[in-house]
């Protein structure tokens, strides 16, 4: 790729990556390009689709999933206390833009969603906390990652539709955990 069209692929997806997170997913993709200072064509070059658009701008969000589920997994005390606070960061990492949660829930699981790598990077990370916690006994053994990644993005569209204090999300969360637990 030349590299003023590399320049314009790399604006493009961080001009993304502020409208989506401002107006959601939906947004208008006319506005991406004239934001980006291309013009609509350029930005069909480089993303078909707007699922293409969204996968690149998801690409460093899946970077920093596998980071946060380390973390979760480094975080001190009782299987229940681990068990939510990665879920408070999954709702975190899939809240990023307005209708994500939404948009990232409802491709678990969907083999054909554009997005499915990024679903699978996240599942994974799920797997991880539930295979450690299996390890000690501490959670059902019939509970798949993409169970919990469909109850834990439930709780975040909810909260991302109905604009939900963190406050209030955590209650939601606690009975999931509590559900999981052996």
């Amino acid at each position: 790729m030349r590299a003023d069209a590399q320049r314009n692929r790399d604006r493009i997806v961080e001009v993304a990556r502020q409208v989506f997170r401002e107006q959601g997913y939906d947004a208008s993709l006319d506005l991406i390009a004239k934001q980006s200072g291309v013009g609509p064509g350029t930005l069909y070059r480089h993303f078909p689709t707007r699922d293409d658009l969204i996968d690149a701008v998801m690409q460093a969000w899946v970077d920093h999933v596998q980071d946060t589920a380390d973390k979760a997994l480094a975080h001190e005390g009782a299987p229940r206390d681990l068990l939510l606070n990665w879920f408070e960061e999954y709702v975190r990492l899939i809240s990023v833009h307005k209708g994500g949660p939404a948009k990232i829930t409802g491709a678990m699981g969907d083999e054909s969603s554009p997005i499915r790598s990024k679903c699978e990077v996240l599942q994974a990370a799920s797997g991880r906390v539930l295979d450690e916690l299996r390890a000690e006994g501490a959670v059902r053994e019939d509970v798949t990652p993409l169970q919990v990644a469909r109850l834990v993005g439930g709780v975040a569209t909810v909260a991302d539709t109905s604009g939900l204090e963190v406050a209030t999300v955590r209650p939601m969360l606690e009975v999931i955990a509590d559900g999981l637990l052996t």
